[in-house]
Order: C-alpha cells, then sequence, then structure tokens
C-alpha cells in the first residue's frame, strides 16, 4: 500500500475492514476478565456467527469507546517518540498560579493559596474523552483568552460536514473518532461528526464462570475475633476485649479475608471469575464513505483537489491509529491478554460482488503513509496546526483541587 493506492481507495472504496482472531495468552480454555458494567455484570449478548445454525453466545472484550482510547493512545506515544506530528491540543496543569480558596469549601486557612494535592501533569485531546469538544479544553484559555473565545477557538463554530476544515486544523482525530460539540456555544445543536473508525473485540462461545469463592489466608492466622481500632491515619491499635468500636482486624488488612458470600453482588472484578470463550474476534472498520462526505474549503472556497488530500490524511491516520495500537498489544486488562492468530491485514471493499482485496500493514509502513499524506495536503494549502498549549482557568484549577481534598476527606471518614 502506498500513497497513490491509498487516494485510489479513498476516491472509490466503500471501506476498509480488518478482521482478527485471537485467543488468550494462555491458549485455547483459558479464562478472559470481560469489563464490568453497572450492576457488576457482564456485557452478554446472542450473535450470528458465520458457519452456524444457531445464534452464539457473545461477550463484549473491548467496546467501541474503548478501542478508540486505545487507538488515540497509540497516537500520542507515536507523537511523544517524534514518529508523527499531528495536531494536538494540550492543558499544561504543570504550571499555574496558587488557587485562592475559600472558607466555605476549606476551614483549613494553612491549605489556602496552595498548588494541587496530585499532579496531573498535560492533558491532550487525544487524552480527553470528548476530545476538542471536552469541557476541559473549554474552560482552559489560550493566552489568557477562554479557548472557545480564542480565534482559534471561535473557528469551531463554524465547522460543519460542508466546513470540516477548521476541525480538520486543530483535532482531525475528533473527524475520525466522531465528535459531538454539545458543550459547546450551541449546547445540543452543536455539530456533529460520526465516527469513520470503528473498532470492539467480541469473545465468541462465551460460558460466564460462578463468583469466586475462597479465602486469602494470613500467614500469620491472626484471628477475627481480636479487634482493632482504626485511626483516619491509616495507623490501628488493638482495642480492648469490652471496646464496642474495634472492628476486625481484616479492614486493617490483616487475618483471613474470606470472598464472597454466595448471592454477593461487589462490583471489584476479583469477585468475578471470568469467562472462557472459543476464541476473541477484534473487528476494525474504517467507512471510506464517511470520508468522502466531508468538505475541506480554504478561505471559503471548495478545492476538489483539497478535499481529496485531507481524506487521504484521515484515511493514512486511522490505518496508522489501528495498526500501532494493535502492534502495542492486545492487552485489555488484568487477565485479559489476548494474541492474534496472525499479522495485520486489511481488506478493501470496492466493487459489490468481488472478493476483497488485501493489505498487509505495520506500523512503520503506516507511519510513513501518514507522513506522506500530510506532506501532499500542505502543499495545497491544508492548515495543519503546530501544538497548541492551553492554561486551565483559575476555576477548573479550583474545582479539581477541591475535589482532591474532598476524595482526601472520603477517604478518611471511610476509615
Amino acid at each position: 500500500m502506498n500513497i497513490d493506492k491509498l487516494k485510489d481507495m479513498v476516491a472509490k472504496g466503500a471501506a476498509l475492514r480488518r478482521r482478527q482472531r485471537l485467543q488468550p495468552v494462555g491458549g485455547p480454555g483459558d479464562k478472559v476478565f470481560p469489563p464490568t458494567f453497572k450492576g457488576a455484570v457482564y456485557a452478554m449478548e446472542q450473535r450470528r456467527v458465520q458457519g452456524r445454525d444457531e445464534p452464539v453466545s457473545c461477550v463484549l472484550l473491548d467496546s467501541v469507546q474503548s478501542q478508540a482510547n486505545r487507538m488515540e493512545l497509540a497516537l500520542q506515544q507515536a507523537l511523544d517518540m517524534g514518529k508523527i506530528c499531528i495536531p494536538l491540543l494540550e492543558v499544561d496543569f504543570t504550571e499555574h498560579d496558587p488557587i485562592d480558596e475559600d472558607d466555605n469549601h476549606n476551614n483549613d486557612n494553612n491549605k489556602k493559596n496552595e498548588r494541587l494535592i496530585d499532579a496531573i501533569g498535560k492533558i491532550t485531546s487525544l487524552q480527553v474523552p470528548h476530545r476538542v469538544a471536552d469541557a476541559i479544553l473549554r474552560d482552559s484559555e489560550l493566552d489568557g483568552v477562554a479557548f472557545r473565545k480564542s480565534d482559534k477557538g471561535k473557528a469551531l463554530n463554524t465547522i460543519s460536514i460542508a466546513n470540516a476544515t477548521p476541525l480538520f486544523a486543530l483535532c482531525p482525530t475528533a473527524l475520525l473518532f466522531g465528535m459531538w460539540d454539545s458543550t459547546g456555544p450551541k449546547g445540543g445543536l452543536g455539530p456533529k461528526f460520526e465516527r469513520a473508525m470503528v473498532s470492539e473485540v467480541v469473545g465468541v462461545g462465551a460460558e460466564v464462570g460462578d463468583l469466586l469463592r475462597g479465602v486469602r489466608r494470613d500467614p500469620l492466622e491472626i484471628r477475627a475475633a481480636i479487634k482493632v481500632l482504626k485511626a483516619a491515619d491509616k495507623t490501628w491499635l488493638v482495642a480492648d476485649a469490652d471496646d464496642k468500636k474495634g472492628v476486625s482486624p481484616s479492614e486493617a488488612n490483616h487475618s483471613n479475608v474470606p470472598f464472597p458470600k454466595v448471592g454477593d453482588r461487589k462490583t471489584d472484578d476479583n469477585y468475578h471469575s471470568g469467562v472462557t470463550i472459543e476464541y476473541a474476534e477484534q473487528t476494525t472498520t474504517l467507512s471510506l464513505i464517511c470520508l468522502r462526505r466531508l468538505r475541506f474549503p480554504i478561505n471559503g472556497e471548495a478545492k476538489p483537489e483539497a478535499d481529496v488530500a485531507a481524506r487521504t490524511v484521515l484515511a493514512a491516520l486511522g490505518l496508522a491509529a489501528a495498526t500501532l495500537a494493535f502492534e502495542a498489544g492486545m492487552g485489555l486488562r488484568s487477565r485479559c491478554l489476548l494474541w492474534p492468530d496472525g499479522p495485520m491485514e486489511w481488506e478493501l471493499l470496492e466493487r459489490p460482488g468481488e472478493p476483497p482485496q488485501k493489505y498487509p500493514l505495520t506500523g512503520d509502513d503506516a507511519i510513513n503513509l501518514l507522513n506522506a499524506a500530510i506532506e501532499e495536503a500542505k502543499e495545497f494549502k491544508l492548515p495543519w496546526e503546530d501544538k497548541l498549549t492551553l492554561k486551565p482557568s483559575a476555576q477548573l484549577l479550583k474545582l479539581v483541587r477541591l475535589s482532591q481534598l474532598k476524595a482526601v476527606q472520603e477517604d478518611s471518614d471511610a476509615s
């Protein structure tokens, strides 16, 4: 696959897709642990599977949203390593003025005018939940001006499918993974961009185990009948035998700890015994039809050649994101590490009724393809911003710090 072939795909094809079979690294039959959702349940459903006469029990191992986040993380890592250069918005929490807190929220005068308790560092538009439309960016400032009121931010008020140029210049991944500008000046009427890139991982032929039953054995054999008194600073003392405030040593992480009781529905993943699957499958699609709907006028003037160049950049960006994420490994979470049955290979769906053409692609190839597409887009004067660094507003800093203080207080109260 080269830049000319990719341009031809974008112009004529319907989609690029990839279907990858995977197995647990422990081998077929080893358990995997899916994500849990409200009520401490797995996302189970019956699906039609090719070659099966009846629907098959399947479990979601990684959602579309989670897959998008993993691909964005792969792009962030490539950026950090200097392998690619794409527009990026960054909010820098590392340097800011002391936070002025009033006594209504914090009665300890010694805590006034201090900085954040937990350092946040820098957060980029590849890391925030809603990309360029995220409230963290909205509530930050560019050169002392609220971002959405700055010249760069105001340009986002004009974006649409017919004018995707400002978004291409500031946050092209929003055109790839989707965005709804619901926090902007138009609220719920803000522009929406559908996902062109969709991926998920599903376990096929899933059997759910029962809740874990067992006990954590204490080598000291400390007995639950001996009570302790816990202090706010996490220390503890042995309680007198008649002290009603005494609690089990397990509250201080001593003694044997049974888990869980029959019927206990706690949300900690450690209480679930996971699932066994016949195999997992990752399905990734890049809609070329979706990309062809986008227009990229320059200074208000429509230029078909610029449209083609911008769409090619987005296609290359999607291929790079998916390929780099795949090569980073399919470690979805604790005890959900999957191993593919072969190398990455893309299929081009171009002409109905004809078998799809197949194209292998490595991470290095995808990066070279992206960089070539970017250089060609620049020749057509398409805007491609450097990194913009924002500063969190004073109110956002205050909100974060007070939240951190509240978390510390709640943790102490729970102790």
